[in-house]
């Protein structure tokens, strides 16, 4: 904590944090295409077991699901990559496997990349929330909601909704559908990956059942989406977060304490491509997920920041609003 407040309060090391993190920009070809090959081969073939399975026990479907999620995560994680064209040198190739491997988790490349640059330039800024981030208001702000948007904000922040019923509605639902004001190529990505969804679930009815097909592949979408939230939630709503209004936020503030280092074990640190590494991943998108430790762990300068664990991650359950007074994320009971 008293690092995160040093963070905070220290000025930005601006030509310092700028040399380092351009030696960790270039991605390499073999670990990019080892990447895809160490994830797409086992998603695969887990979910031809879980079809296989069908015939014998929807628990033993629902079991293989863990680990088919666990690697759509993965999935969505190259993607995301690919999107930030940190995945591959060439701009073609970030969006050949950028649109192929988001397809998998039902995402629209084109239209969740524009959404995700938005989050990433507003990330920590008060005056600019509500793109592609977790909905969040401050003591004040709540205190003047009338009693029906008291609850329906109340709703929303409830852990059963924000990482059961949202992921779920989100992926299989709110993404096909573009924002307003949306241009014409995030509208011809929702159209694309909608038009692919169809024909995958038309020649499903046509072979195997539409039903067998949801059966398998719900599980994995449902399982994967509340991860995803999960990651993204613990990642900028810990108790010290970075907040700031336009006139004062800072961009390198904003990544080192508006973004957890997420310290997670070895195999979910896997799982999920090195992505709780977050707050180097916000002072520069552009470094692949596997130099995003190397990049930690070398340099000092990134190592003070606020540590989530697993087990002191589930402390930010219990936050729902900033305080602008004490300057941390608080409960409902500090609104009372």
């Amino acid at each position: 904590m008293k690092e995160n407040e040093k963070m905070k309060n220290a000025p930005s090391p601006q030509a310092a944090w700028r040399r380092i993190v351009m030696r960790y920009r270039r991605p390499s070809i073999t670990k990019s295409t080892w990447q895809l090959v160490n994830t797409l081969i086992p998603y695969i073939g887990l979910v031809g077991l879980m079809f296989w399975s069908l015939q014998w026990s929807y628990l033993i479907t629902l079991l293989l699901a863990l680990p088919a999620a666990a690697l759509a995560v993965r999935l969505f994680i190259i993607s995301h990559d690919c999107g930030h064209r940190s995945f591959f040198a060439s701009k073609g190739m970030n969006n050949f496997w950028g649109a192929l491997t988001s397809m998998l988790v039902w995402t629209p490349y084109t239209y969740w990349r524009h959404e995700h640059a938005r989050h990433h330039a507003g990330s920590g800024n008060l005056d600019r929330r509500g793109t592609g981030d977790i909905w969040t208001l401050t003591v004040g702000e709540y205190q003047a909601l009338s009693r029906f948007h008291r609850m329906r904000y109340r709703l929303y922040r409830n852990p059963w909704f924000l990482f059961g019923v949202a992921p779920l509605y989100t992926f299989t639902v709110g993404y096909r559908f573009w924002a307003r004001g949306s241009g014409k190529p995030e509208r011809i990505s929702v159209l694309r990956t909608n038009l692919v969804l169809v024909a995958v679930m038309a020649l499903a009815h046509w072979t195997i059942g539409l039903k067998v097909f949801l059966l398998v592949q719900l599980p994995i979408v449902a399982i994967a989406a509340s991860a995803g939230v999960w990651l993204f939630y613990i990642q900028h709503q810990f108790e010290n977060v970075y907040w700031e209004k336009t006139d004062r936020w800072d961009f390198f503030r904003q990544a080192m304490a508006g973004s957890s280092f997420y310290n997670l074990p070895r195999w979910l640190a896997w799982c999920t491509a090195n992505i709780g590494y977050h707050h180097v991943h916000h002072l520069s998108p552009g470094i692949p997920n596997y130099r995003l430790a190397d990049c930690h762990r070398e340099n000092p300068l990134f190592q003070e920041v606020n540590r989530i664990t697993l087990a002191t991650s589930l402390k930010s359950l219990s936050f729902r609003l900033w305080d602008e007074a004490s300057r941390s994320m608080v409960g409902f009971k500090a609104a009372a």
